[in-house]
């Protein structure tokens, strides 16, 4: 059997004796195989020998071992159906919510999916059938399920929906037929009897044939405890029917034709908002026709009895990581993979907005869903289905439409009792015109002018039954459930198109009110592409390394050398093995091709043989530096990475560190040898990296990176906002402040380590209020977190996209002004439904209650209210963005 495993994060750890004392304890359990514990990260990787790990006990046991643990929660995504307005919403999550083990529960009624945190531990069964409990079905999102947008049951829903509205006015046709005589003239054709008789059965059967499943969805919310809006018209349709059925004993009015004209109102409301829902997720469905359907994958065969390959065309589906497939000009890349073969310009305008395409050869990544233009490529795919570049731009949209903004907290408030209240009201405006209907009718008698359809001469039962119904068909909660999610759907959607992709409710509506954008500088405000412009060794270097071997001739004294403004010359190889010397060379930008002189070639082949262990980026321009001069490489003996510092290591059995002039200065190190080299590389705002051995300066690096040409437009659009930004680096001052200064930053915060930045983001939410970090690098991930809101370029690591709440899928800084300006677009339209919504049952239900507003009249208010609500979100698409 499979070894299963489980993730504890655990709490209380200070070194290495608690790391072996919670695996000790975890290893004693019975079951399990291996306990693995990690102090950086606060997790322990517990692997049984069978299936049947017991998260409590591993969590007890860790607790008895001195420390606090607790199992990871895991989000799952849930299909539910039935549902048609907020108080559905409400139940549901409210069902899944009293599941033992889930933490936390979101239901989006726009996309009809819940986004449930839970236990590892707890069954999916038990959460559908909390929903099943609750009266609405639920299925489990399977992981190859396309994310969304599933148009099949999208344009079904829609046809349900038109074809229950058809039908609905088709049946009402006789009643308008009968209506009308009676309306104009106040003829009742042919008699009161048969009139009497035929809208009664003929709305009977509008509201039993196509408005059914409105009737069975008010039934299962009412028989689980739950009211929903299907509740309120189920009420209000058949009060009305009774009064039809009433009539042949009762002196009373039949409000029969009432009953069916407020279904088909009700069902043509439906097929709108479903059109305008449809309309709402068109950004999305987009995405996903983006990919490719096929792939032509290459496999071997034997033809004429000689091996060779051939070309299968399969589906998508059964694409696997590992196959190689061919694509030929004009097709799109089936999914994310390296070129094997070939070369091609490639469209990837939908992932970097460029619309120049970009030349792919052999060894060069390709993105899934891109256009092939001109050669042939075989491509070997390292991502399919749900991991493709694609997937995860739509996950991370799914994501933001089924999370819920704050300001919605009141609304969901509100929606929990709105469905009871209701009914409750309506009752005691039953009640209330039977009591007091000389006071009520004095008022009715007042505005009759303002509002003709009130009918002042009716019976008293007949106001009374005429204002309960109006009351329940009035009130619309659905508007409510819809203010949010609407214009989520359309706001991500459009800003997926754009590039920008916000993972969470709470972004949008934190975003629109940040004071300060504080940017990380390496990869970020630069290109991420350090290299090295000048080399400078100290005097006594040269001879030191020339008695230990490394040098073989006489050389001038070692002389700082500045690479800037040389002319290219093509590189040529050393000749004449490991200690040969060649004339020096030059490459474009002014980078030296091989050293002038030997002090500076030892210096750099002592440093790039310790930063090759490295992956910091100046560590690697170093290192590309020494390989494009061909420079040999030391064998290193030790190696220990100071994060945020720089490395050390060991070399024929010296200590050599390597790292900023801080770094050398805190470990003893005396710099001041450098001091006039420092100075001018810092004026010049180029980072500068020393070399000491044995606590002795030996020398060191300028490098520069490539200003992002786009960062001062930028800075300048966020100063017109009205937004401060801040430049967050560990460069040395004087460099900080000379870039800062010549892109226009408002402040910078120089010299500060990873693990500091944390600490400077958090001062400057004291300082400022809200505030936004911008990054790239692992070592951003922790500020993305604390920052109020996170946003990491497309372009960075998974760490860093994975920490931010935002996302700038193409990697471009400008996309930064565009996440602004979508996210204060977006919540302008939430707040406007919102306040439509609420500001429309306000002043609807009091007229409903004075019985100024008659039942049909109430009906197309409601029904209209939930389509402007989405119609709204959908203007969202006019809004110009950067």
């Amino acid at each position: 059997m499979k070894p299963s495993q489980l993730t504890l994060e655990i709490e209380g750890m200070h070194c290495a004796g608690c790391v072996a004392n919670v695996e000790r304890s975890l290893k004693a359990q019975p079951g399990v195989a291996e306990a693995v514990v990690n102090l950086a990260t606060k997790k322990a990787l517990v692997t049984a020998s069978d299936s049947q790990l017991n998260p409590q006990q591993l969590v007890q046991a860790v607790r008895d071992a001195g420390y606090e643990a607790k199992v990871p929660a895991t989000q799952i995504t849930l299909n539910i159906s039935g549902m048609t307005c907020a108080g559905c919403v409400a139940s549901v999550e409210k069902a899944l919510r009293h599941v033992a083990g889930v933490s936390a529960a979101t239901v989006n009624l726009a996309t009809n999916r819940a986004l449930v945190e839970l236990q590892p531990q707890v069954p999916v069964q038990s959460l559908i059938t909390a929903v099943q409990n609750a009266g609405y079905q639920a299925t489990l999102m399977r992981a190859d399920e396309a994310p969304l947008a599933d148009d099949k049951k999208d344009e079904q829903e829609y046809q349900q929906a038109r074809r229950r509205m058809v039908l609905a006015w088709l049946l009402c046709l006789p009643m308008l037929a009968l209506m009308l005589p009676e309306l104009f003239f106040g003829v009742m054709w042919p008699n009161h009897l048969t009139h009497a008789i035929i809208m009664l059965l003929t709305s009977a059967a509008v509201v039993f044939w196509p408005g059914a499943l409105t009737l069975r969805s008010a039934w299962n919310s009412a028989s689980h405890g739950g009211a929903n809006m299907d509740v309120l018209i189920a009420v209000g349709t058949l009060t009305s029917l009774l009064t039809g059925v009433l009539v042949f004993f009762l002196p009373v009015t039949s409000f029969a034709g009432i009953a069916g004209m407020i279904m088909a109102i009700h069902l043509t409301g439906r097929y709108i908002e479903a059109r305008a829902r449809g309309r709402a997720s068109e950004a999305i469905k987009k995405l996903l026709h983006l990919g490719a359907k096929t792939a032509r994958v290459l496999r071997p065969s034997m033809i004429m009895n000689r091996a060779t390959m051939i070309e299968v065309e399969i589906p998508l589906q059964q694409l696997a990581v590992g196959d190689r497939f061919v694509v030929r000009p004009g097709e799109k890349i089936a999914t994310d993979g390296i070129v094997r073969e070939g070369e091609s310009a490639v469209d990837e305008a939908m992932i970097s907005g460029e619309f120049l395409p970009v030349q792919k050869k052999s060894g060069d990544q390709v993105i899934g869903a891109t256009m092939n233009q001109s050669g042939r490529l075989v491509v070997e795919a390292t991502r399919v289905g749900r991991d493709t570049f694609l997937a995860q731009m739509i996950r991370l949209v799914e994501e933001l439409q089924t999370t819920k903004v704050p300001i919605q907290a009141f609304a969901d408030k509100v929606t929990a009792y709105f469905v009871p209240a209701i009914i409750a009201l309506a009752v005691v405006t039953f009640v209330a015109w039977l009591l007091f209907d000389a006071q009520l009718r004095a008022g009715l008698l007042a505005l009759q002018n303002i509002f003709p359809w009130a009918n002042a001469s009716a019976t008293t039962v007949t106001l009374a039954v005429s204002a309960f119904v109006a009351v329940l068909v009035i009130a619309c909660p659905c508007a409510l459930g819809l203010a949010t999610p609407t214009a989520l759907m359309v706001g991500s959607g459009l800003g997926a198109q754009r590039g920008v992709l916000i993972r969470r409710g709470e972004a949008i509506q934190t975003l629109r009110d940040i004071r300060v954008v504080a940017f990380d500088k390496t990869g970020t405000l630069t290109l991420g592409q350090p290299h090295v412009t000048d080399i400078f060794a100290r005097d006594d270097f040269s001879s030191s390394m020339k008695a230990e071997g490394v040098l073989t001739r006489e050389q001038d004294k070692p002389h700082h050398e500045d690479f800037t403004n040389q002319e290219h010359t093509p590189l040529a190889p050393l000749k004449g093995g490991k200690n040969a010397v060649n004339p020096p060379l030059r490459g474009a930008g002014g980078v030296l091709m091989v050293p002038q002189n030997e002090a500076e070639k030892a210096l750099l082949s002592l440093a790039a043989s310790i930063e090759n262990a490295s992956e910091h980026p100046l560590a690697k321009a170093i290192v590309a530096h020494a390989r494009m001069k061909e420079v040999p490489l030391l064998q290193v003996e030790e190696f220990a990475n100071l994060p945020g510092q720089g490395t050390w290591g060991k070399i024929a059995g010296e200590a050599v560190l390597i790292g900023s002039p801080n770094a050398l200065t805190a470990r003893g190190v005396d710099i001041d040898g450098a001091a006039e080299e420092l100075a001018a590389f810092e004026r010049a705002a180029k980072t500068v990296v020393l070399v000491a051995r044995n606590r002795k300066l030996l020398g060191g690096f300028a490098l520069a990176d490539t200003i992002r040409p786009e960062a001062p437009h930028v800075l300048a659009r966020l100063h017109n906002m009205g937004i401060t930004t801040v430049m967050l680096t560990g460069d040395n001052r004087r460099s900080a402040e000379a870039i800062a200064q010549s892109l226009g930053f408002a402040l910078v915060v120089s010299e500060v380590l990873p693990q500091d930045k944390v600490t400077e983001i958090k001062n400057l939410q004291e300082k400022f209020g809200t505030v936004a970090m911008v990054g790239d690098g692992i070592n951003d991930a922790p500020a993305l977190t604390a920052a109020d809101v996170g946003i990491a370029l497309g372009s960075g690591t998974d760490i860093a996209i994975a920490a931010a709440g935002v996302t700038l899928v193409r990697g471009k800084l400008g996309d930064v002004i565009t996440a602004i300006q979508l996210s204060r677009a977006t919540f302008r339209k939430i707040k406007q439904n919102l306040f439509w919504a609420f500001f429309y049952n306000l002043l609807a239900i009091p007229l409903a209650v004075l019985g100024l507003l008659h039942p049909i009249i109430a009906e197309l208010a409601m029904a209209s209210s939930s389509i402007t609500v989405v119609s709204n979100a959908n203007l969202l698409r006019r809004v110009r963005l950067e």
